[in-house]
């Protein structure tokens, strides 16, 4: 076992505690450590944020410990509340899997060979990895899905990883950061575990897989920046990219997937009909080939014509030879002249945008119908194979498919019908928005009223979590309606639209997800609306943020954004806010003194609030609040009897108002002040209340970190009985 109060252990307990600032849970062991490593060195010193800085910190701590033995025990006492997988109380242990392998598949002999070859080499420290590519519609997916499926599983009991890099531009593609999330996330890692700095997102990846069995499709592709973050080389897992091109820079075994030969051609067609309808269509199955190119994408779509009688077909002589090159488009094409005109219309209109997915709403607001005739609509396109429906049941777009809508409606529905359809999918998106935001937070002032538009058919929600979980499911889409309000200069959308995503920010995460289309919006702010409290609220969204991803100088220099802006608009409670909230980020970096001082500063401008003035009503709340942060500044600085002082006030406030959460959340101060007091008597009763405070709550990360509290006084006091 690791000497507790070793260099070694040391260094994974600072590391584990900056990895694990994603939740709660992670929070609170840092301003923990804060505290602890300041009484340690005697001196302020500011949080690591890089591993050169945490490994000074170690031996500050290191060498403090070794010199106190008071101060040692006091470090594995803290220690002990400390899980070192980096991933808070997960195991991160579920075993993944592929989606199903498809139905009919022939050929792909040769490359699945490759694999074979890559997935079972010995081991000998190099990363097992290949990159099967292929141009649109070759079957590059369906290949990697279907070999790990038919031909791999005896090599990865442990399980099997599909991950949609969604790299079909670069708009859409995922960023390496949000790709180690998803892929952390198939791994059974909550998203409230995820480390936020991607150097921890590697370590975390590279330790649940180290001694697994594992294969990894990353699908999609599109640079190598998305997939290098998630390339190991751990003996037991293969990483299987699938790209549309050869990714320069990703060092792989390159498998290269072309069009199919005319003789699988001709067998998957009649995989997909039958041998009687593939010898009526003797006649033109030329020209059915030809223009299917080898794709199993088009040859899937002329499947469906060969077995319509009726069906137009496939037209003749130069026209095919053409269009060979591109065979998803001919497809399309020829899918696309078979729709009835409600249909063609919403084909075209919906892809005038790179909209992630649509549902049957949108694809309402974009078409301008009612949403059972939406639905009618989606269902068409899908059984023609113009849409796909992705594992929620949602609809998008083929790369290849979408070009040739978005060019047919260029040129069918002209300027002002496209931007029309862009505009009411906009306009539909900020009242889903709105609405559900106000759903899931309606306490909160920071959020703008939903229009006041009963034109508009608009759901109702049961509950705040269903209104979460809306927001959560078109969280893609909002972010893409904020671009293209910007792209139509919407500027007063591509404000309400940021503020509308503070839900998403405080309850659900996806921070770097949410990042970009914050700062735009903070930027049109500046820009269009300086000085209100627009600018002033979404600058304090994006300093929240830019803490929550550790970004400090960033969250520091917002923040100071919004409490300019919030002053300068004399909204006294927001100016307020943006002050404490800078007492937090510092709190966050160990700069007690300075965090104190700033939640002294929020309190003096909360002060300024008089009778009948907006705000009022907040007061006692936000004054209770302030009282906590101030405990927990005091806390860290070493003054446990002020600290106590304060945080009792607080939780007279929160018990009185019966605040569940934050009654429990003040109690845990409390228990690990008298902790860090040395009498864990005495912090026993505090955690029990905390437990029973929360026994209402969804609160599972909490109650996990009062458990490991209530485990680790049990044991001080056996060590000391």
């Amino acid at each position: 076992m690791l000497d507790p109060i070793s260099l070694a252990a040391v260094t994974a307990v600072l590391g584990a505690v900056g990895a694990g600032m994603a939740n709660e849970v992670g929070k609170r062991g840092l301003e923990t450590a804060g505290g602890l490593v300041r009484r340690i060195a005697g001196r302020e010193v500011v949080a690591p944020a890089d591993p050169d800085q945490t490994a000074l910190v170690a031996r500050i701590v290191y060498d403090g410990v070794h010199r106190d033995p008071a101060l040692a025990r006091a470090w594995q006492v803290f220690a002990r509340t400390v899980p070192l997988s980096g991933a808070g109380t997960t195991t991160g242990r579920t075993r993944p899997e592929l989606p199903p392998s498809s139905r009919f598949f022939t050929d792909r002999d040769d490359a699945m060979k490759v694999l074979d070859r890559e997935a079972s080499r010995t081991a000998d420290g190099r990363p097992r990895i290949a990159l099967l590519h292929g141009a649109p519609g070759m079957g590059t997916s369906a290949l990697a899905v279907h070999w790990g499926v038919r031909r791999a599983a005896k090599w990865f009991p442990d399980g099997q990883v599909h991950v949609d890099l969604r790299g079909f531009s670069a708009g859409t593609a995922l960023d390496g950061s949000s790709a180690l999330r998803a892929v952390l996330r198939r791994l059974g890692v909550p998203d409230e575990e995820v480390p936020p700095a991607a150097q921890d997102r590697i370590v975390l990846l590279r330790s649940l897989v180290a001694d697994r069995r594992l294969l990894m499709v990353l699908d999609h592709a599109y640079s190598a920046a998305q997939v290098r973050p998630l390339i190991t080389s751990a003996p037991g897992v293969f990483v299987l990219v699938v790209a549309a091109n050869a990714l320069p820079g990703v060092d792989a075994v390159r498998v290269p997937v072309g069009p199919l030969a005319k003789r699988d051609a001709v067998r998957l067609l009649t995989d997909l009909t039958s041998k009687q309808v593939v010898s009526r269509a003797r006649a033109t199955l030329p020209a059915v080939l030809a223009r299917c190119g080898g794709s199993p994408f088009a040859l899937r779509a002329a499947a469906l014509r060969l077995t319509d009688e009726a069906a137009p077909a496939a037209r003749q002589g130069d026209d095919a030879a053409s269009n060979a090159d591109d065979p998803v488009r001919t497809a399309a094409e020829d899918a696309y002249r078979l729709l009835a005109p409600a249909t063609a219309r919403l084909y075209r209109l919906m892809s005038l945008h790179p909209w992630p997915s649509i549902g049957p709403a949108a694809a309402s607001w974009i078409g301008d119908t009612d949403i059972t005739e939406a639905e009618r609509l989606l269902g068409e396109l899908v059984a023609v194979h113009l849409l796909e429906l992705d594992d929620d049941g949602r609809h998008f777009y083929r790369p290849g498919v979408r070009g040739h809508a978005e060019d047919t409606a260029h040129r069918e529905d002209r300027a002002a019908g496209c931007a029309a359809a862009v505009s009411r999918a906009v306009a539909g998106h900020l009242d889903l928005a709105l609405r559900a935001a106000n759903a899931a937070l309606p306490e909160s002032w920071r959020v703008p009223p939903p229009p006041h538009d009963d034109t508009r058919p608009h759901p109702s929600y049961a509950n705040r979590a269903e209104a979460m979980d809306t927001l959560v499911a078109e969280r893609g889409n909002l972010l893409q309606a904020v671009h293209a309000a910007e792209e139509f200069g919407d500027f007063t959308t591509v404000v309400r639209l940021g503020q509308a995503l503070w839900p998403l920010q405080l309850k659900a995460g996806h921070h770097e997800e949410l990042l970009p289309a914050l700062r735009l919006a903070a930027r049109t702010a500046d820009t269009h609306f300086p000085g209100t409290r627009a600018a002033g609220a979404l600058h304090f969204q994006l300093a929240h943020t830019l803490g929550e991803l550790a970004r400090h100088e960033e969250a520091e220099t917002a923040a100071h954004a919004a409490a300019a802006n919030e002053r300068a608009a004399g909204h006294v409670r927001g100016h307020a806010s943006a002050v404490e909230l800078l007492g937090l980020l510092r709190l966050r970096q160990w700069r007690y003194d300075e965090a104190y001082a700033g939640f002294d500063e929020a309190g003096r401008i909360y002060d300024t609030i008089g009778p009948g003035v907006e705000g009022e009503r907040d007061l006692p709340r936000a004054r209770a609040l302030l009282e906590r942060h101030r405990g927990r500044a005091l806390r860290g600085l070493g003054s446990r009897e002020e600290a106590r002082e304060r945080l009792t006030a607080a939780l007279r406030f929160f018990r009185d108002t019966r605040e569940a959460y934050n009654t429990a959340r003040t109690l845990t101060d409390l228990a690990e002040t008298s902790l860090d007091s040395g009498d864990p008597a005495g912090a026993l009763p505090l955690i029990d209340e905390a437990v029973t405070a929360l026994a209402a709550e969804r609160a599972s990360y909490h109650l996990a970190h009062l458990r490991a509290l209530r485990e680790t006084c049990l044991d001080a006091d056996q060590s000391t009985g």
